[in-house]
């Protein structure tokens, strides 16, 4: 499989993990309460889907630069994913809106980037 290939469906894998994400996004600032679990892992399981191949991507066949940015940044969102659920959502508080937006926010550059090197 050559690197556009796997680029092209780590977008698609971690596109999906972004639209449960933005749902998430509203049960917690929308509906101010923690969204359910199964919804958490299927968010966390394509996100880590998506990482996994752009990573393999980058190991086996090498992927441009821009494509190297955006896993890195999307590795410190996926560690910050993991830091959310095992301090809140384990422990059924209500997850820190800071740690969301900062989730959030290293997530969309990464994946914008992401974007940039498989639509261009």
């Amino acid at each position: 499989m050559d690197s556009e290939t796997m680029l092209d469906a780590a977008a698609i894998l971690l596109g999906l993990g972004a639209l449960g994400g933005l749902v998430m996004l509203y049960h917690r600032f929308g509906q101010k309460r923690n969204p359910p679990v199964w919804l958490a892992m299927v968010h966390g399981f394509a996100g880590a889907a998506g990482l996994t191949l752009l990573a393999y991507a980058a190991w086996a066949v090498g992927i441009p630069p821009m494509a190297q940015a955006a896993l890195g940044l999307l590795v410190v969102a996926a560690l910050g994913g993991v830091v959310i659920n095992l301090r809140d959502h384990w422990n059924h508080v209500l997850l820190s809106r800071t740690w969301v937006i900062g989730h959030l926010v290293i997530a969309v550059v990464g994946y914008v980037l992401l974007l940039c090197v498989t639509l261009l």
